[in-house]
């Protein structure tokens, strides 16, 4: 039965804590002490968890259903109470606030679970830096399509027009989960598509011509720095992975006897696999007398416990002589990608698993990590072979 008030005011303690229950995952927790306390009990992502409520009588049966049926339309909406009160502790705000920053930073816990701590990063600073001080404290359901175009404007009067429309983007996405628990009725940002300026892509240099790839390797091979950044210059066009990926990878996912290096790339937090060329495992080896008793296979010369910079392999290019217009950390990936398709015949959807690109069947379904291994393992060979023998052929 539901409880009454009178029920409540006669409850005694005991030795143990006593649950009085009223219905719907509410009940009240009569401690030992004598203090009452309202607990709300309920499910999320198949998980039992619990919230609490406040005191009674601080809290009194009609306040504590409120809350309940509050949590209620929460939950059915997809959304988790504790979470949401965690959001708004973290904006400052009451708990029942549904301001902007604290149903996004609400957003934000959920999305934790799915991207990889990199992408977090990014779309919770887009959000604090630009978002929050503008829209931030306005109730999510009041806040109007020009609002958010100006966050945008502000951006793009400073010439960052491709964060612009990502901060925008960002702000798009908060709405939908908002319209989706129900603190929003729409996304405002749906009327701004068109309002600013397209982003001019911008590719990243490449050497894509096989003639002009020699002179590149030498250079590299050349290079009488550290020897941490002369395996990383080494490797880079050997295994052709974003330069993220390359400057982090840890010795506790390498197999050097396997030959495979596994990961979690940076970009979709898929697993990968990137099977090791004779020439790359001879690298590894040389590096693991220097690194390997670290976490990080590019340690920097402090400590080891940090890897190198991100602009490490840049700066050793540049020293070099190798322009910017001329090659970049990230255009390996194109040079592999084209030559690997249009000099040595490989393969498209081999070369886009290696790439780590999604690719998926004729039936739509997403390809694992292991598919085609047999066939990239001999791809990767033949593409260090062939860069030696480029590299020899212009000694």
């Amino acid at each position: 039965m539901p409880l009454t008030d009178t029920a409540i005011r006669a409850a005694k303690p005991a030795d143990k804590p006593v649950r009085l229950f009223d219905g719907g995952g509410l009940y009240l927790e009569v401690a030992p002490s004598g203090s009452k306390l309202w607990r709300l009990k309920y499910r999320h992502l198949g998980r039992e968890k619990r919230l609490a409520i406040g005191i009674y009588p601080d809290v009194g049966l009609k306040e504590a259903r409120a809350h309940r049926e509050s949590a209620r339309k929460l939950i059915a909406a997809g959304g988790d109470p504790s979470a949401a009160r965690k959001a708004a502790r973290l904006a400052g705000a009451d708990e029942a606030a549904t301001t902007f920053e604290v149903i996004a930073r609400e957003w934000l816990a959920m999305k934790a679970r799915e991207w990889v701590p990199s992408h977090l990063a990014k779309m919770t600073a887009r959000l604090e830096l630009y978002a929050f001080p503008a829209i931030g404290k306005r109730p999510i359901s009041a806040i109007t399509a020009p609002e958010v175009l100006a966050v945008s404007r502000k951006l793009q009067g400073r010439g960052v027009v491709s964060t612009a429309h990502r901060v925008q983007q960002a702000c798009g996405q908060v709405f939908r989960y908002a319209v989706a628990t129900a603190r929003a009725t729409r996304d405002p940002v749906g009327d701004l598509r068109g309002a600013l300026p397209s982003v001019r892509k911008k590719h990243f240099a490449a050497i894509t011509d096989p003639k002009a790839l020699p002179a590149l390797l030498t250079a590299l091979h050349g290079y009488a720095g550290g020897p941490v950044v002369r395996a990383a210059l080494k490797l880079a066009p050997q295994l052709f992975v974003r330069p993220g990926e390359l400057r982090t990878m840890e010795w506790a996912h390498v197999d050097l006897d396997a030959a495979e290096w596994r990961f979690t790339t940076s970009k979709t937090g898929s697993d990968h696999i990137v099977p090791l060329a004779t020439q790359a495992v001879e690298v590894l080896r040389e590096l693991y007398g220097l690194t390997g008793r670290g976490r990080y296979v590019f340690a920097t010369a402090r400590g080891g416990r940090r890897p190198m910079s991100e602009n490490g392999v840049l700066v050793a290019m540049r020293s070099l002589g190798i322009g910017p217009d001329e090659m970049t950390g990230h255009g390996f990936r194109a040079t592999a990608r084209t030559i690997l398709d249009e000099v040595l015949g490989f393969r498209v959807d081999w070369i886009e698993h290696q790439l780590a690109h999604a690719v998926k069947d004729a039936n739509g379904r997403a390809y694992n990590r292991t598919a085609h291994l047999p066939e990239r393992r001999k791809m990767m060979q033949a593409w260090a072979e062939y860069l030696d023998g480029l590299r020899a052929a212009s000694a």
